[in-house]
């Protein structure tokens, strides 16, 4: 186990992250800080030091690594962090098309990773996934944006970009392609269950609601079933396209 101590920058925030096993290491690495910067002026700040995540290890009821457990746990702690800074993270695929992101959410297993997977296939190079599963959204100078992140499941899809938040999209199966929009009242529990329901301070929880909020009144929001299609595809595309 080597323990390292780094500087990255991720969703626009300065980073001093440690890490002691090597899968978030890796995965980092596109991350690394290329400005120059003090550990002084971080803006986040993750150690939950070895001894945490090996007491993580003995208490887990599932067959788990050490490396999977800094890993998620790394995830949750940016998430703290990102909740300062007028942002969130939220469990979805987000695919690039045109230079706008779309967030395709649900439980897993459902089927978005594959959903957006079909977006690139259809799009070809006009597409690429920013983030597979843990994007960052974060709203500066009044516009709402979508930020790769290491913590991307079990795909590692991830890129270090930044591109304007299109649409989210909250995914069922179907063997019917079908698509409408939501209203705030009921896309808020859609949006809690697959980003803050883990969230257990009181103060966390309070940044939390807020940037939801932002996001459900600011950006157009839908409800889709689909089947895997090349049709579900190009009906998602028409109805919520930016450009």
């Amino acid at each position: 186990m080597n323990t390292i101590k780094d500087r990255y920058e991720i969703a626009g925030l300065r980073v001093v992250m440690t890490t002691y096993h090597e899968k978030i290491r890796r995965q980092a690495l596109p991350y690394l800080a290329k400005s120059d910067w003090s550990e002084d002026e971080a803006e986040v700040r993750i150690d939950l030091d070895n001894e945490f995540y090996e007491e993580r290890l003995r208490e887990s009821r599932f067959p788990i690594t050490i490396d999977s457990i800094e890993y998620v746990y790394t995830g949750e702690m940016f998430h703290r962090y990102l909740l300062l800074h007028q942002g969130c993270m939220l469990h979805s695929s987000a695919v690039v098309v045109d230079g706008y992101a779309y967030l395709f959410s649900a439980d897993s297993g459902t089927g978005k990773s594959t959903h957006t997977a079909l977006w690139v296939q259809h799009f070809g190079k006009r597409a690429y996934i920013i983030n597979d599963d843990k994007p960052a959204l974060r709203r500066v100078d009044r516009t709402w944006y979508v930020y790769g992140t290491p913590w991307s499941g079990k795909t590692n899809m991830n890129v270090n970009a930044r591109v304007k938040l299109g649409a989210v999209v909250f995914l069922e199966r179907s063997e019917q392609n079908w698509i409408h929009t939501v209203d705030i009242q009921k896309a808020i529990p859609m949006f809690f269950k697959q980003t803050v329901r883990k969230l257990n301070k009181e103060e966390n929880m309070d940044f939390a609601l807020d940037a939801m909020g932002k996001i459900l009144s600011e950006t157009p929001i839908y409800q889709m079933g689909c089947n895997v299609s090349d049709e579900a595809v190009s009906m998602a595309y028409e109805k919520i396209r930016r450009v």
